[in-house]
């Protein structure tokens, strides 16, 4: 008897998608096939280029349109058909809360098949209202089980009625080896000497990202520091033209660099030659440039708001972890990087053990288990690295 397929459902194919279906594929893929569903070959928030990996087969099922201009209906019925077509399968998808991914997956469950859900959502991400949480849960109700991008993700699931049995983690990941190769430059500490390097921010310039706060933040370091570094913005938003001009009236025009949107292969570069990233997001269910920041070696000031803090910052040891407005903590951690080489090499050799935790082939490992093609017990998917002290 054949082995069911593994059908991988996302609105649009970004790298980090695509990495995630390779790495499904290079671990399952001779045992069964491996799809990647794209409903459509853009994305209304994102501007990356849809991508189609090495080893998985990938269809899209709108071109050259956004998911949001397409009919409720004829979203289904596409999206139904295409889900049939692989059948015998196990599905996962996201975008739960879409109501035409919820009608196929229940369609999908009640004719036999395997439905999983992928999120990073945390309870704490923003207000929660309880009439709105019980609606939630009932979309939930459809799923064998679930992976989850952190403790406080796979959290939010148990509240909404996931056992806990059927929650895996190692959702947000990526391939970094690809971003090590994009970079064409050692990771830290190795590469770009300590002296050279800059801070930089990997971000859509939306309200959520906190970037003003940075820029408060920046101007507290640059006038402190002595020889201060630059701060380098990667990311575009309806927000450029203010920051641009809060840059201006702080000054800051020579030290603070706009580079508009990047795809993540001309991000990696920039990556390289940075010293920290910074995160300083109110609202941000995990964020995969951490996962890129690591794989080049860099230490992370990141929000206690950011769902990656939870596997992969551990505060004093691959970065810091500060309040989303407290740009005077912000300041002082990037000062105290910007002036202890020896604390940098300290904290960029431990981001190692910590970078592989972001790695595609634990989200390939969680869809494998779920799937019944690995052992549950053979996977250490909620250990995390211990620092020097413990």
């Amino acid at each position: 008897m054949t082995e069911p397929a593994i059908v991988l459902v996302w609105e649009n194919f970004g790298p980090i998608h695509s990495d995630r279906c390779d790495a499904v594929a290079k671990l399952i893929g001779k045992q069964r096939k491996v799809f990647g569903l794209e409903l459509a070959s853009s994305s209304a928030m994102y501007e990356w280029r849809s991508e189609s990996g090495a080893e998985y087969q990938k269809q899209t099922l709108f071109h050259n349109n956004s998911i949001d201009k397409v009919p409720l209906f004829k979203k289904a019925w596409k999206l139904l058909r295409a889900c049939w077509s692989h059948r015998p399968a196990d599905f996962f998808f996201c975008h739960y809360e879409e109501p035409f991914i919820f009608l196929t997956a229940v369609v999908l469950r009640l004719t036999g098949s395997r439905v999983f859900i992928m999120n990073d959502s945390k309870y704490d991400d923003y207000p929660r209202n309880l009439a709105r949480e019980i609606v939630k849960s009932i979309f939930y109700r459809p799923y064998n089980g679930a992976i989850a991008s952190g403790t406080r993700a796979a959290d939010y699931f148990r509240f909404l009625g996931m056992p806990e049995s059927r929650i895996l983690l190692n959702y947000d990941t990526l391939s970094t080896d690809r971003i090590r190769r994009s970079a064409g430059i050692a990771k830290a500490p190795g590469g770009t000497p300590f002296e050279a390097r800059h801070f930089t921010i990997v971000s859509r310039m939306v309200p959520k990202k906190n970037i003003s706060m940075a820029l408060k933040a920046y101007a507290i370091y640059h006038a402190q520091a002595s020889r201060p570094r630059q701060l380098h913005l990667c990311g575009s938003g309806p927000l450029e033209t203010p920051l641009r001009a809060e840059v201006a009236a702080l000054g800051l025009e020579k030290f603070v660099l706009f580079h508009g949107f990047l795809q993540i292969e001309d991000v990696c570069p920039i990556l390289g030659r940075t010293l920290a990233l910074l995160l300083p997001s109110t609202q941000e269910q995990f964020g995969n440039v951490v996962i890129e920041a690591q794989a080049m070696g860099l230490p992370v000031i990141l929000s206690e708001n950011c769902g990656a803090r939870d596997l992969l910052v551990r505060s004093g040891v691959n970065g810091f972890v500060i309040e989303p407005d407290n740009p005077a903590g912000l300041a002082y951690f990037m000062g105290l990087i910007d002036q202890d080489e020896n604390l940098w090499r300290r904290m960029s050799e431990a981001t190692e053990k910590f970078s592989t935790l972001g790695d595609a082939s634990l989200f390939a490992a969680a869809v494998a288990t779920l799937a019944g093609s690995r052992p549950a017990n053979s996977l250490p998917l909620i250990a995390m690295p211990k620092s020097s002290a413990d």
